[in-house]
């Protein structure tokens, strides 16, 4: 199978994961070393940095992701997403407004390095403004 093919065939599986709320399908597309950029965040280095990330997120927010376009570079070293996050505001995240259940959707999209048939870097972007604006904030 092609490079581009393999980065492409990754990332279904790795946004399949997400949408089934599978976080063990998600680890297992990862790199051991995984770096995750957070949207106007910090950077978290490893699968368990990343794993604790997921658990957080999971308190939080209940997301899906829809209209998923996957783009990859021939030599399937990098690829990008974009997509539409469906949400729910779950519980209050640090920092930021009150949580009541309230609705979201927001376009985002992510960047990724891949080498040995995982991802060894993920950096997701959206409008934390527009977020904050939809929930009240």
């Amino acid at each position: 199978m092609e490079p581009r093919t393999q980065a492409l065939d990754l990332l279904t599986r790795y946004y399949a994961a997400f949408n089934a709320g599978d976080w063990q399908g998600m680890l297992a597309c990862l790199d051991d070393g995984v770096i995750h950029d957070i949207n106007q965040g910090g950077r978290q280095i490893g699968k368990a940095a990343f794993a604790d990330f997921l658990n957080h997120m999971d308190r939080c927010y209940r997301e899906r992701l829809d209209g998923i376009v996957l783009m990859a570079s021939d030599d399937g070293t990098r690829a990008a997403a974009e997509f539409t996050v469906h949400g729910q505001y779950l519980s209050t995240d640090e920092g930021l407004p009150e949580a009541s259940g309230q609705a979201y959707v927001l376009p985002a999209g992510a960047f990724f390095s891949i080498a040995d048939g995982l991802i060894t870097r993920v950096t997701v972007y959206y409008n934390l403004t527009d977020w904050t604006r939809q929930v009240g904030g």
